[in-house]
């Protein structure tokens, strides 16, 4: 490990990055009100716990233990509530667990099916849709009522829910069965059912929908391509039309196979969806794609095994996570090219940004830390522990009554 700080000498290197943080707090964050609170949630999947970090005050919280093996983790955009999926065992029922944000304690755990991988929470924060990759299923989840209300079937192994801005469309990648599965969701909050299945990505793995509710992209990851599919619109047209019937003036129809590089496995889209980035793990490249004509641009040598990619708010920056090295790479969209990297520990696997976007937090998965970089000069400003082999991170900004 290359790191400047080498294990014997981490809990020094955190003690000193500890003591430097009042000198810098005053010009390099913003003033928050009392009431205010930030906390990010990593999931540790070797513990069996959740690592909960202060993010004003930028220190560990404390750690929760939670059910076993969790491996992915959401916010609620409405309440001060977590969720976190513990996928359990291969023949064992996995569950959601669920933390009061308020005073980072369990409050409740939701069983739902094998092998849960992936969870979406709608906007207005009452329910969820839980991947669960060992049974072919997803569970839809009550948040209020905190329990499973359906179950649908979907392809085989699915392991990304997206649901679209619009709140129509639930969109579930199933990797296995090399297909996405589109799901109506009106009239809300109907279980969801089948409208259609696009076949033909190879390992799909991945899935974005661009902010107009228009089109899913979907990565093949078993290949070196990308699908483009055009999403169903509604019809006010009279009953008397032909297709008023089906409620759709135009159906759901594949629209672009795009050609990428190697083993494409995560999507990452600009905040103003104009453009997706495709992180091709086994090329080591990005490819950039303009999501309005389906136009794959080049491919640009990013770092050693690209896994997790995500977009500034501002659309200017792309932060990749390069999971076999110990370095996020930075890549200037404006400009077309990597402007730097930055060392922050070994297996960098997840990010999140801070509700501010003045931070940026890696999860790094074989060395047990979280790093947070500074966003305003690309810069590592501390480290702190985590459990074993952290996976995933969520961000949750409210105020206190």
């Amino acid at each position: 490990m290359n790191s400047p700080f080498a294990p014997i000498a981490r809990p020094a290197a955190f003690a000193l990055l500890a003591l430097s943080l009042a000198g810098c707090r005053s010009h390099d964050f913003p003033q928050y009100p009392p009431n205010y609170r930030e906390y990010a949630y990593v999931t540790n999947g070797g513990s069996n716990t959740v690592t909960v970090i202060d993010v004003v005050d930028v220190r560990l919280d404390r750690e929760i233990a939670v059910g076993q093996n969790p491996v992915a983790v959401a916010a609620n955009p409405t309440r001060n509530e977590i969720y976190v999926l513990n996928s359990g065992t291969a023949s064992g029922q996995g569950s959601v667990s669920v933390i009061n944000a308020q005073n980072n304690t369990v409050a409740a755990t939701i069983p739902v099916r094998r092998q849960p991988v992936s969870i979406e929470i709608d906007s207005a924060g009452n329910l969820a849709y839980v991947a669960n990759s060992g049974s072919n299923t997803v569970s839809v989840l009550d948040l209020s009522a905190r329990r499973e209300i359906a179950v649908v079937g979907a392809g085989e192994e699915p392991v990304a829910a997206r649901i679209s801005p619009d709140g129509k469309t639930l969109a579930v990648a199933n990797r296995r069965g090399n297909s996405v599965s589109l799901f109506d969701l009106e009239p809300a909050p109907a279980i969801p059912r089948v409208r259609q299945v696009v076949e033909g990505c190879p390992g799909a793995s991945d899935a974005v929908i661009l902010p107009d509710s228009s089109k899913v992209f979907a990565a093949c990851s078993a290949g070196h391509q990308i699908v483009a599919i055009a999403l169903a619109r509604s019809t006010a047209q009279p009953a008397s039309s032909s297709t008023a019937s089906s409620g759709l003036a135009r159906p759901d129809r594949l629209e672009a196979l795009l050609d990428v590089g190697k083993a494409p496995l995560q999507l990452a889209l600009k905040p103003d969806g104009g453009e997706l980035f495709v992180l091709n793990s086994l090329s080591n490249t990005i490819s950039e794609v303009v999501t309005g004509t389906d136009d794959a641009g080049g491919s640009y040598m990013i770092g050693d095994d690209p896994v997790r990619g995500l977009v500034s708010a501002d659309n200017s920056m792309l932060y990749v996570a390069n999971f076999r090295s110990q370095y996020v790479t930075v890549y200037s969209i404006d400009d077309g090219k990597r402007i730097g990297s930055i060392d922050v520990g070994d297996g960098p696997s997840a990010l999140a940004f801070s509700n501010s976007g003045l931070l940026l937090f890696v999860v790094d998965t074989r060395s047990g830390e979280v790093a947070v970089v500074r966003t305003a000069s690309n810069s590592i400003f501390t480290l702190l522990p985590a459990g074993r082999a952290p996976n995933a991170i969520a961000v949750k900004a409210f105020k206190l009554p």
